[in-house]
């Protein structure tokens, strides 16, 4: 993988989980690493559903190997977050392509 290649920065961000005042579980969002990205393949699809049609924004970026990354994680880009919907480990640890979606779509 070549530098030059990782042109846009992203943030990796988890969900983690606090108390509020009143002992109350909030969900928030940390950022867990700002890293280099390339993006591979970007596309919005528009499909027919219940509720009428809608629209999806789909990306692929491709980062160095980021240890302990999780479905569960979500990323930041150009500040909109995306939800992780698959990723790929390019050679023994060596990058990854994550395929994202954009958040609430």
């Amino acid at each position: 993988m070549r530098a030059g290649d990782l042109t846009e920065t992203i943030t990796l961000e988890r969900c983690t989980t606090s108390m509020d005042a009143n002992r109350a579980p909030v969900e928030t969002w940390a950022s867990l690493v700002t890293v280099r990205a390339g993006v591979v393949t970007a596309s919005t699809e528009e499909f027919i559903r219940g509720r009428g049609a809608t629209s999806e924004t789909s990306i692929v970026f491709r980062i160095r190997y980021v240890d302990d990354l999780t479905l569960a994680d979500r990323v930041i880009y150009y500040g909109d977050a995306y939800n992780i919907k698959d990723m790929r480990e390019l050679g023994r640890a060596r990058g990854l392509d994550i395929r994202v979606e954009r958040a609430g779509a």
